[in-house]
């Protein structure tokens, strides 16, 4: 019975962490650029009481054994970087990436962190930044008499000023891949950081080599599918349930051979 309580036991613990990666996917169903998060379990270690392929008692080969699993544990939560949907704003400095690649980020420690939220604003010096005030790597500064900023589809970011006629180009949003986005370091604030699973960064042009393009006044909204995500917290909950309620039959059969003597 002791292996039945600790085996229901493990199943709560993965179930309360399934439910705090579905609880922060729902969470942040609002948030630009989000990609929601799934985790992943495996099984524990067997017992094996009798090897399949062992010879009975007569000779004959026994097809299958007898295996007594310990539980399950999680092992991973995911990021999903399937492409979100867009929401158009026609503000002239959000920028959403349609297909692959991650906008560069400046943190204030000198390091490069990564993104997928292109609602970028002006700082006081006329630089792109983020909310938070990261400065866009490479730096783009917009004069202080522009009247209207475009941004191709390369990333290519030109201003137009007073008086002039043509705009002038004043930078270039350039485009960071990995070969393994799913192992990227989430920090919070939109942002990632490079892992050694994440592997080595390349960063280019917007279209080039794969990597995807920029769209002008538009964002990447959150991957989340809150139809989803409930079907997942019902799921889970009930998971949660019945291996409580695996305990408690425990429990009832343990009682019962404690009361045996009486």
């Amino acid at each position: 019975m002791s292996r039945a309580l600790s085996i229901a036991a493990s199943g709560m613990q993965a179930q309360s962490l399934n439910i705090d990666v579905i609880s922060n996917n729902l969470a942040n169903v609002s948030t630009t650029g989000f990609k929601r998060s799934r985790a992943d379990f495996q099984d524990l270690l067997y017992q094996t009481l009798r090897p399949a392929g062992a010879a009975s008692s007569s000779g004959n080969q026994v097809p299958t054994g007898i295996q007594l699993g310990q539980g399950t544990r999680p092992v991973a939560t995911q990021k999903i970087f399937i492409q979100g949907n867009y929401q158009h704003t026609e503000n002239e400095l959000d920028v959403a990436i349609e297909g692959s690649g991650f906008f560069q980020i400046m943190q204030p420690n000198g390091e490069i962190a990564y993104s997928r939220s292109g609602a970028f604003k002006l700082n006081s010096n006329g630089e792109i930044a983020t909310s938070d005030g990261y400065l866009l790597e490479p730096a783009i500064t917009v004069p202080s008499n522009t009247v209207s900023v475009s941004i191709g589809m390369d990333g290519t970011v030109s201003a137009l000023t007073a008086g002039q006629v043509t705009p002038n180009q004043i930078g270039t949003i350039e485009l960071a891949q990995f070969p393994n986005p799913a192992g990227l370091s989430s920090i919070g604030r939109n942002l990632y950081l490079n892992t050694e699973a994440s592997g080595t960064v390349t960063t280019g042009t917007a279209g080039k080599d794969g990597r995807g393009t920029i769209s002008q006044g538009n964002l990447e909204m959150s991957n989340v599918s809150v139809v989803d995500e409930m079907v997942n917290m019902i799921t889970a909950q009930r998971a949660y349930e019945i291996n409580s309620k695996s305990i408690q039959a425990a429990d009832e059969m343990l009682q019962l051979a404690n009361n045996l003597k009486r």
